[in-house]
């Protein structure tokens, strides 16, 4: 069968090439996703590795073009396994047409949380919920077909990946036009969203209480909560934040964070 190719032509004026295949092998490499997981950068590894080969492919002898395209893609990153290859085969459009790289790093941070709500929703709150009480409601009668339906599913929901990342690249391809045109309204929008996204993230990822008592009085139940709820998750936040634009390495913070809740713990100060 023919493999049909896309072409567009970028700003250094070679036509670059990505077919059907490349899109699908793109959509399989998906799947390793969670393969480098890191608190640090959640599923930033898996995320670039998966789409090296077609950035290769785009960028060609532009190095420079390639190792911005990395680097942009080993930030902080976190979404839905099962969609994650939509958002890749949009980004790859844009990447192909050479869109600014702040509109594709701003439609990055601000799908990909969205994203992750709704994967999560549709697979593992009810899909999979329903599938496996189904699954496990046959085996528990010794019925060979638990296990065999809960595979089919598993793995239906892995095929899906391949016309997911077609999706995605067409209708970037589609909307190229469109996101250059509105490029820095779009960049800015994008942004604000990813900005929204990562602060509710934080706000569900951090949490801290004192157990330390004055007497019978609680610091955290009688005092803090009722002057500034949440006030010790949003101060070790901006603490840790600080910390950051003082150029203190992730990997330092993540440490002291480690230190710090195990001395917390043992002298029982939360």
């Amino acid at each position: 069968m023919e493999v049909k190719k896309m072409e567009s032509r970028g700003n250094h004026g070679n036509i670059q090439k990505v077919t059907n295949k490349d899109i699908t092998k793109l959509a399989i490499r998906s799947s390793l996703l969670q393969a480098a997981f890191s608190y640090e950068r959640m599923q930033a590894g898996g995320w670039a590795w998966a789409q090296v080969p077609i950035w290769k492919k785009i960028f060609g002898n532009d190095k420079k073009g390639l190792a911005d395209a990395m680097a942009d893609n080993m930030e902080f990153i976190n979404t839905s396994p099962p969609l994650v290859s939509i958002l890749m085969g949009l980004l790859t459009s844009l990447e192909e047409k050479r869109v600014d790289r702040q509109t594709i790093r701003g439609l990055k941070n601000g799908l990909f949380g969205p994203m992750a709500g709704i994967g999560d929703a549709i697979y593992w709150f009810t899909l999979m919920p329903i599938v496996g009480g189904i699954a496990a409601s046959f085996a528990s009668k010794g019925n060979i077909l638990g296990p065999i339906l809960f595979f089919i599913v598993y793995l239906a929901i892995f095929l899906c990946r391949i016309p997911f990342a077609h999706l995605g690249y067409n209708l970037g391809v589609k909307a190229i036009d469109v996101i250059q045109d509105n490029s820095e309204i779009i960049a800015r929008v994008a942004t604000i969203m990813g900005l929204t996204v990562i602060g509710a993230l934080i706000s569900s990822y951090v949490s801290l209480s004192l157990s330390v008592k004055i007497g019978t009085v609680s610091l955290q139940k009688d005092f803090l909560d009722k002057i500034f709820p949440n006030i010790l998750p949003l101060g070790f936040t901006f603490f840790l934040y600080w910390l950051l634009k003082k150029k203190v390495s992730p990997i330092v913070l993540i440490a002291v964070v480690f230190v710090l809740c195990i001395l917390c713990s043992f002298f029982n100060i939360m």
